[in-house]
């Protein structure tokens, strides 16, 4: 599996598992800072559709790998990630599994969501609980940049396979997220269009493997 593709499947782990906090307020004022955009997000988004990029830069900056898709989720437990260009993949999670199933292979990889729960670099934005958070990530605002209110995290584990994560939110929602690695590389997720929805419908969230797909287990 690529680093983009691991990256994307521990976005959407992430995404999937992540339940909902209390309702909290119904906005945040103009100007908060990325804790409170990151908090505000956190309690208010429970379902969701949206478009992203994806990248991975080498160490020296230049473009490594790159894709983008679209994606919805409806916390908690069910998520839906797809990869348009320039590979076709699509991640699913209905409540109990998560199907990832790679176009060009045939392939389609499921996980118990449980199991798939360490996977998950993009969990300080789409965590369970602020408690949580605290525990597996140390927070620090970092400022403003390209027209965001940055937070960055840094893992209190050694073992996730990542250095650090930074967050650049807009309005009270996400546009881009940096995860850096202990190589120096870093894979971008931009945001975009992001639009909170409810009704969203199971269909959405269902998998059926195709007709022939190599199915793995894991």
């Amino acid at each position: 599996m690529t680093r983009t593709r691991r990256a994307v499947l521990a976005l959407a782990v992430a995404l999937a598992l992540a339940a909902p906090w209390p309702p909290g307020p119904a906005a945040q004022p103009a100007g908060a800072g990325a804790l409170e955009q990151l908090r505000a997000f956190l309690n208010q988004a429970r379902s969701a559709r949206g478009e992203f990029t994806q990248k991975v830069l080498r160490s020296d900056g230049s473009v490594a790998e790159s894709g983008s898709g679209e994606f919805a989720f409806e916390r908690p437990g069910r998520f839906r990630w797809e990869v348009r260009r320039p590979f076709e993949q699509l991640l699913v999670a209905d409540g109990q599994r998560l199907y990832f199933f790679d176009k060009d292979l045939n392939q389609v990889t499921v996980r118990r969501l449980a199991d798939a729960l360490a996977s998950t670099p993009a969990a300080m934005l789409f965590g369970d609980s602020g408690a949580a958070l605290e525990r597996e990530f140390a927070l620090r605002e970092t400022g403003a940049r390209d027209g965001l209110a940055w937070i960055e995290a840094v893992p209190r584990s050694k073992e996730q396979g990542f250095e650090r994560i930074a967050i650049g939110f807009r309005d009270g929602l996400p546009g881009t997220m940096e995860v850096a690695d202990a190589f120096g590389r870093v894979t971008v997720f931009e945001f975009r269009a992001i639009r909170r929805e409810t009704g969203l419908g199971p269909e959405l969230f269902r998998f059926v493997p195709p007709k022939g797909a190599d199915v793995v287990e894991q």
